[in-house]
C-alpha cells in the first residue's frame, strides 16, 4: 500500500488527534500483512465542524504474489447515536451503583429483581438475601396493613407513589424512609417493572420532632408552651365559632411561689412546678388543654362546654389539688392558686381578647384574697383600660412634675403645738384635677415608677424644710412615706440623699421616714442595711399602721424605731374602758418603756383627743387638728399667724 498523501481534504485529516494514532496503527497492521481485517472506532470532525463517531471496518480482498495486501474493501458507519446511548447507560449504571440512596427493581407482584449497594447498606440485607424475595420481608408493625393494600392499588392504577414509610432492617430495627416508586417497563411482551428509590430519614425526623417540641412545649413540665397555646386557641376559636360551641379559658397563677423559690431554691421550685403540671392534667379531661406560659403561670382550656357548672367544678377541683402539701426534698410546702376565667363567645370572640380577659380576672382573684377563682366581667375591662390610661398619664406626670406636697400637722398633745408634719403627695392631673395617692401609689409601685416619685418627694421635702428654717426660723420635722419598693431598689442610694441634705445645710433629723411593719417581715439584707443606714446618720424612723399587721416586738428595738403610729382603725372606736382603749394604752406604755414616742392617727373628735392625752399619747394627727394643707395655706396658718392647731383646747 502506498503512503497516504496528507492533503487537507483527505479523510485522515478529519480524524481527531486523540484517535489518529489508533487509526494509523490499524492501517499499518493490514499494510504489513499482520492481519486481514480491520475494525476501529474513532471520532472525526465533519465539514460542518461537528464531531461524529465512526466505525470503520475493512477486509483484504486482493494480495500480490508475495502475500502483501493490494486492496482492502470496507465500510464507514456513523455510530454517534449508539455511542451517546452507551454513555447514558454507563452513567446510569454508575449512578445506580454509587448512589447514596437505596435503589431496587421489583415486579408488579412485589418480587425483587435487583438492588444497588446502598440498598444493602441501609437495610442490612445483601443482594443475595433479597434476590427473588417478596417486599413483605421489610414490613413492620408500625405500618398498618391497609397501607400496603392502598400502596399496591395506587401503583397498579397510576404507576407511581411517593411518601414516608416505616421499614424493618435485617437486625429487626425499625426506621423511617422517604420512598419514591415509579413504573419503568410496561409493554405487551414484558410485564411491568418498578424502581424504588429511598433514603433513611429517621434521624432527620427525630431532629425535626425535637426542634418542633422545643418550639412548642415547655422543657420543664412537658406541657404546651405559649406558642402552642396560641395555635390551639386560634383553631378552637375558629371551630367553635363555626359549630356554635362554647369553651372556657382559665389563667392560673400560683400564690407564694416566689417565697418557696427564695427559701428552698430554684431546684425545689422546679420540682413544685412539675408536680403542679401533673395535678392540673389530672384535674381535667383528656380533650382539655393545660399549658405553661412561663414562671408560675398556667392556662387551662376547657372545650365543648354545655354550661358553666362544669367550669366551676374544675376550678374548685384545681384549687383543692393545689392546696394539698408538696413534698420538696425533706421539706413540706404549701401553696394555693388564683384563677381567672373567661368564656367564649360570651366574653370575647378573639384569642387576644380572651387572653386579656382571663389575665384580668386572675389578677382580680389575687387582689381579692387569693386561693379563689373569678370570672371576667366588663367592669374589669373598663377598670383595666382606665388603669392603662392612668399608667401612661403617670409617666407624663413624672416628666412634667405634676405633683405637689400637702402637709398635715402632727400635734404635740402635751404642749398643744405642731412641730412635726406629714408630707402627703397629690397629683395635679391636667384634666382630672387633684388625684389622691390612694388612686395611683399602688400603680406606681407595680410599675416601678414609685422610685422616681419617691425621690421627688424626698428632695421636695428637704427643700421645704430648709425654706421654713430660713424664712420662718422654724425647725419643723417632715415625715415622708417610703415604699418597700424603694428600699428593695438597688438604685436608691442612701448617700445621694445625704449629699442633698448636706448641700442644703439641713440637719438629718429634719426628715423622718415612715414605713409599714410589713416591710420588716422576712426582711431582705439590702433592705435591712438601708434602714440601719438611715438611722445611723440621724434620720428618724416612724412605724406606720402599727397593730394592723403581724407585729413582732423584736424589730422595734433592732431597727431603732423612734415613733409608733397607732392606726386610725383603733382610734376611731375609742371609748373609755373598751378594748380599743385598752389596746392603745398598752401600745403607749410599751413604746415608752422602749424609749419611743407614740402618734395617734385619725383623731377626729375632742373625746378621742382627751382619752389619748390621758393615756399618755405623745402626738395626735387627724381632722380634729387640720386637714392636709397645701404649702401656702400651711405657712399662712401655722408659720405666719402661728395658730394653735387644736382650736378647742382650753
Amino acid at each position: 500500500m502506498e503512503a497516504l498523501n496528507l492533503h487537507p481534504k483527505l479523510w485522515i485529516n478529519a480524524i481527531q488527534l486523540k484517535d489518529k494514532f489508533k487509526f494509523l496503527r490499524s492501517i499499518n497492521e493490514i499494510a504489513k500483512g499482520r492481519c486481514i481485517s480491520q475494525r476501529v472506532e474513532y471520532q472525526l470532525t465533519n465539514m460542518d465542524g461537528d464531531s461524529r463517531w465512526i466505525l470503520q471496518t475493512g477486509k483484504v480482498v486482493d494480495v500480490d504474489d508475495k502475500g502483501k495486501p493490494l486492496r482492502v474493501c470496507g465500510t464507514h458507519s456513523d455510530i454517534t447515536d449508539i455511542k451517546q446511548v452507551e454513555d447514558s447507560l454507563s452513567i446510569a449504571a454508575s449512578v445506580y451503583q454509587n448512589s447514596s440512596e437505596a435503589m431496587s427493581v421489583f415486579t408488579a407482584k412485589g418480587i425483587i429483581i435487583d438492588s444497588n449497594p446502598a440498598f444493602s447498606f441501609i437495610t442490612g440485607f445483601s443482594q443475595q438475601d433479597i434476590q427473588d424475595k417478596h417486599l413483605r420481608m421489610f414490613e413492620t408493625d408500625l405500618q398498618p396493613q391497609h397501607f400496603y393494600q392502598q400502596l399496591s392499588q395506587q401503583l397498579s392504577q397510576q404507576g407511581h407513589w411517593h411518601g414516608e414509610v416505616w421499614m424493618r432492617r435485617k437486625n429487626g430495627e425499625n426506621y423511617l424512609i422517604l420512598l419514591t416508586i415509579n413504573s419503568i417497563i410496561r409493554t405487551k411482551s414484558q410485564a411491568a417493572r418498578f424502581v424504588a428509590l429511598f433514603s433513611d430519614i429517621t434521624e432527620k425526623k427525630q431532629t425535626e420532632e425535637l426542634i418542633w417540641r422545643q418550639a412548642n412545649y415547655d422543657a420543664l413540665t412537658g406541657l404546651p408552651n405559649r406558642r402552642m397555646l396560641l395555635t390551639f386557641l386560634n383553631q378552637e376559636v375558629f371551630h367553635s365559632d363555626r359549630q356554635h360551641n362554647h369553651f372556657a379559658l382559665m389563667f392560673l397563677d400560683l400564690d407564694y411561689f416566689k417565697e418557696i423559690n427564695d427559701t428552698l431554691g430554684h431546684d425545689m421550685g422546679d420540682v413544685l412546678l412539675i408536680e403542679t403540671a401533673e395535678r392540673l392534667k389530672n384535674s381535667v379531661r383528656e380533650t382539655d388543654v393545660v399549658a405553661r406560659l412561663g414562671g408560675d403561670e398556667f392556662t387551662i382550656v376547657l372545650t365543648n362546654l354545655e354550661d358553666t357548672h362544669g367550669v366551676e367544678r374544675v376550678a374548685q377541683q384545681i384549687l383543692k389539688r393545689l392546696s394539698e402539701p408538696y413534698l420538696l426534698g425533706d421539706q413540706t410546702a404549701y401553696i394555693s392558686g388564683s384563677i381567672g376565667i373567661t368564656l367564649f363567645p360570651d366574653d370575647a370572640k378573639t384569642t387576644e381578647a380572651l387572653l386579656k380577659n382571663a389575665d384580668q380576672a386572675m389578677y382580680s382573684a389575687k387582689s381579692h384574697g387569693r386561693n379563689r377563682f373569678n370570672y371576667f366581667t366588663s367592669a374589669m375591662q373598663d377598670n383595666a383600660q382606665k388603669r392603662m390610661a392612668l399608667i401612661q398619664d403617670l409617666k407624663v406626670a413624672i416628666i412634667q412634675q405634676q405633683f405637689e406636697l400637702y402637709y398635715q400637722p402632727i400635734v404635740d398633745l402635751r404642749r398643744q403645738q405642731s412641730i412635726k408634719v406629714e408630707a402627703l403627695i397629690r397629683w395635679n392631673h391636667p384634666t382630672m384635677g387633684l388625684i389622691s395617692p390612694a388612686d395611683f401609689i399602688s400603680i406606681a409601685e407595680e410599675t416601678g415608677m414609685i422610685i422616681d416619685i419617691g425621690n421627688w418627694v424626698f428632695y421636695q421635702a428637704c427643700e421645704q424644710a430648709a425654706k421654713w428654717k430660713a424664712q420662718f426660723n422654724s425647725d419643723i420635722q417632715i415625715s415622708i412615706n417610703m415604699s418597700p419598693v424603694q428600699f428593695k431598689d438597688e438604685s436608691t442610694e442612701v448617700d445621694n440623699w445625704l449629699k442633698h441634705m448636706s448641700s442644703l445645710a439641713l440637719p438629718t433629723d429634719s426628715i423622718c421616714i415612715e414605713i409599714t411593719e410589713n416591710l420588716l417581715h422576712d426582711i431582705e439584707p439590702n433592705v435591712e442595711a438601708k434602714i440601719l443606714a438611715y438611722s445611723h446618720v440621724g434620720m428618724q424612723l416612724s412605724l406606720d399602721d402599727f397593730g394592723t399587721g403581724y407585729s413582732s416586738l423584736s424589730y422595734l428595738t433592732k431597727y431603732n424605731v423612734d415613733y409608733l403610729k397607732i392606726d386610725e382603725s383603733f382610734v376611731g372606736r375609742l371609748a373609755a374602758k373598751n378594748n380599743d382603749m385598752c389596746l392603745c394604752e398598752a401600745i403607749i406604755a410599751m413604746a415608752h418603756k422602749l424609749g419611743m414616742k407614740v402618734i395617734a392617727e385619725g383623731v377626729e373628735t375632742e373625746n378621742q383627743r382627751r382619752l389619748l392625752a390621758l393615756a399618755g399619747c405623745d402626738y395626735g394627727q387627724g381632722y380634729l387638728f387640720s386637714h392636709a394643707l397645701c404649702c401656702d395655706d400651711f405657712e399662712q396658718k401655722y408659720l405666719v399667724e402661728k395658730v394653735i392647731p387644736l382650736q378647742v383646747l382650753n
